[in-house]
C-alpha cells in the first residue's frame, strides 16, 4: 500500500494565458507537462505551500483565487492527492529552477500538451469552467 503524497498545484493566469511547466528528464514522469506546485510540508496550509513552491520553483509571486476538485491518482510506485487552485500572476521574473521548459498558452490549447496523468482531470475541470 503506497502512502499518499499531498501535493498542491496552481493554474496560473498571466493575463489571458495559462502557465504550464514541463518536468525535467531527471524527475519522475520525465518531460510530462503539469501545473506547477509541490508537496505540502509539516504544519503548512495548502495555500502557504503553493505560494512557497511557486516562488521556489519559478521565482514568481501569485495570488490564489479558487480551489478546484482535488484528484487522487495512483501511479505504479506512488499515489498523490493533487489539490488544485486557480491563481493569478502578481510579480517576479519567471525563472525555471527545476523544470525543463514552460509555456504560456491560451486555455483552449492546453489540451494539446502531453500532460502527467494526475493533472488531466484538473485540466478537464478547468476547461469546463
Amino acid at each position: 500500500m503506497n502512502k499518499t503524497i499531498k501535493v498542491t498545484c496552481a493554474i496560473i493566469l498571466f493575463d489571458n494565458e495559462v502557465l504550464a511547466v514541463q518536468r525535467s528528464e531527471t524527475m519522475k514522469l520525465p518531460l510530462k507537462w503539469e501545473f506547477p506546485g509541490g508537496k505540502i510540508e509539516e504544519g503548512e496550509t495548502e495555500i502557504e505551500c503553493l505560494k512557497r513552491e511557486i516562488f521556489e520553483e519559478l521565482n514568481i509571486k501569485i495570488e490564489i483565487k479558487n480551489q478546484l476538485t482535488p484528484v487522487t491518482h495512483e501511479y505504479p510506485d506512488f499515489k498523490i492527492k493533487l489539490i488544485p487552485f486557480t491563481a493569478e500572476y502578481v510579480s517576479g521574473e519567471l525563472i525555471l529552477k527545476e523544470h525543463a521548459n514552460s509555456v504560456l498558452v491560451n486555455k483552449k490549447k492546453l489540451i494539446n500538451l502531453d500532460w502527467a496523468e494526475a493533472d488531466l482531470p484538473i485540466l478537464k475541470e478547468y476547461l469546463s469552467l
